[in-house]
């Protein structure tokens, strides 16, 4: 993996709303009108003007994404996507790398710079970790590698084990990135 690339990519613990960035990225529901999870906590965090703004969207379908202010939130905007309820078809890669894909896309096209993602689907939607991890974390640096106006992706993950799976991952892309 290129070391350019991999420097771009932050893994972190905590909570995604309090983030400084120009985007968060909410695991949200089709509907985009607040939900359970970090779905809730951005909506309680960004204030009413999210929902307000959400509920003139229409919704959004699984694997693709939408964008909004960030209200009350240190971020500027809010990047809405819906991951698969993990089903171990293989749609489920398909949908849950084009969250990760249509996010950065709509990042890009506003001119957004930074951004940080959540484990999408990897809470009540069960997406094991792992494979949600390679998907989220290969997604990103195949984009970034086309799309340089992205200088820092953050994935913040909200328990200590979720931050050892991608640390652990990223570690294996830091060796080949060295050789």
């Amino acid at each position: 993996m290129n070391k350019e690339i991999i420097e771009k990519i932050q893994i972190a613990q905590g909570d995604i709303t309090q983030l400084d960035v120009d985007a968060i990225v909410n695991a949200a529901n089709t509907s985009l009108l607040g939900g359970g999870g970090v779905d809730g906590a951005i909506h309680r965090a960004a204030g009413p003007g999210l929902l307000t703004e959400c509920r003139t969207l229409g919704g959004c379908p699984t694997g693709e994404a939408r964008i909004t202010r960030g209200y009350n939130l240190a971020s500027r905007h809010v990047i809405h996507t819906v991951g698969p309820v993990y089903s171990g078809k293989p749609q489920d890669i398909t949908l849950l790398t084009g969250c990760y894909r249509n996010s950065l896309q709509l990042a890009a096209d506003n001119n957004l710079t930074s951004l940080a993602f959540p484990a999408i689907s990897c809470g009540v939607y069960g997406y094991p970790i792992e494979a949600a991890c390679k998907i989220a974390v290969d997604t990103t640096c195949s984009f970034l590698k086309t799309n340089p106006s992205i200088a820092k992706v953050i994935f913040m993950l909200f328990s200590p084990a979720n931050l050892n799976v991608y640390e652990a991952y990223m570690r294996t892309l830091t060796k080949t990135s060295d050789k």
